[in-house]
């Protein structure tokens, strides 16, 4: 049996919050408030306007509808099927044209080698169990000069109290659960990944979250959550 990248247990965390992807109010709050963030940083970097753009686990569609509205031409896919209908309704009632698909990144590269101008792969990465797989898929569909974005969690103790104990125990801004420690990915692990596959490093940024002014932020420190831009030479 071929190797499928995905933990049946991660994929079902998604699939039973399906319905409450678009209420900022909801789990995915945290999503909803450094979207704006992300989306200015990846347009600033590449623009987005007629641009072909993958977006990979997309979940609910957060990411996929914004780039769609700067207008880019945006295929979403993920795993988890009701988190993909709802992103599909949430489109069709907003007006953003976005197309969707129930495929992983590592079959849908084998027939779409160089086809996308940017993609997108936020939050993920700590969600498979080979984020490798992931990588070198997102840069054999990304054409030659173009774009890929990634966005995770460090490994480090400071990461562990923020963005574990902090967000999902304390503040709760996460569910319970979200991350497991021994899934994050160091800087270095992942730039080294992406450095075996032809993309190179042009920016990076780290994430920040105030807990009074409940804001979020970019910044240069990578100890928490982290994003990178790698450009396919």
């Amino acid at each position: 049996m071929s190797f499928v990248n995905f933990d049946p247990a991660e994929l079902a965390k998604f699939q039973a919050l399906a319905d409450r992807w678009w209420d900022p109010r909801s789990e995915f709050r945290p999503l909803h408030e450094i979207n704006p963030l992300r989306l200015e940083w990846i347009d600033g970097l590449s623009a987005l306007k007629g641009r072909k753009v993958l977006d990979v686990g997309c979940g609910g569609g957060i990411l996929a509808e914004s780039m769609a509205r700067k207008g880019a031409d945006v295929l979403g896919i993920d795993l988890a099927d009701k988190p993909l209908k709802v992103a599909a309704l949430h489109a069709q009632a907003s007006g953003a044209t976005v197309a969707y698909q129930a495929i992983s990144a590592e079959a849908l590269a084998n027939g779409c080698e160089a086809r996308f101008d940017i993609v997108t792969c936020m939050e993920m990465l700590e969600h498979v169990p080979s984020p490798d797989a992931v990588i070198e898929a997102c840069a054999r569909m990304t054409k030659p000069g173009g774009w890929v974005f990634f966005s995770t969690i460090n490994r480090t103790p400071w990461a562990r109290l923020i963005a574990i104990f902090g967000a999902e125990q304390v503040l709760r801004i996460l569910p319970r659960g979200t991350h497991d420690y021994r899934k994050l990915i160091r800087p270095d692990e992942l730039k080294r990944a992406a450095g075996r596959v032809g993309l190179e490093l042009r920016d990076q940024r780290g994430l920040g979250y105030n807990p009074l002014t409940r804001n979020f932020r970019l910044h240069r420190s990578l100890s928490v959550g982290y994003l990178l831009a790698m450009q396919k030479t």
